[in-house]
């Protein structure tokens, strides 16, 4: 069964190669535009993995996993934070909210799929 991957980022240019990347890649793909908006698409939708950048309006990333992880239908949804940050205390506090895992922008496609499959599994 073809896996489906919430990405949630503020940039179109990021939401778009995201897009191309996961989809040649076999997945399923629902997109947001901030946390906000990606607690608005979980409530129709239930993906296998979630995508999330930090630094958003509205809602950051940080917020958005919390928010999710207290949903306790969903909070077992793997989740990977892909951003420009590499601050050792934004990764510590994407840990306490609840991240699976970290990517650092520009991403490797084929690191990220490996990344996917990995927590998916």
């Amino acid at each position: 069964m073809t896996k489906t991957i919430l990405t949630v980022d503020d940039s179109r240019t990021m939401r778009q190669m995201l897009l191309r990347a996961l989809q040649e890649a076999g997945f399923n793909v629902i997109q947001a535009e901030d946390g906000v908006h990606g607690l608005e698409v979980l409530q129709g939708n239930w993906p296998d993995v979630i995508i999330t950048d930090v630094n958003m309006p509205r809602m950051d990333g940080l917020t958005f996993i919390e928010e999710v992880r207290a949903d306790r239908a969903k909070r077992a949804i793997p989740i990977l934070v892909l951003t420009t940050e590499s601050d050792a205390e934004k990764k510590a506090r994407a840990r306490r909210a609840g991240a699976t895992g970290w990517i650092v922008k520009p991403f490797d496609p084929v690191k990220l799929v490996t990344a996917i499959n990995r927590v998916a599994a």
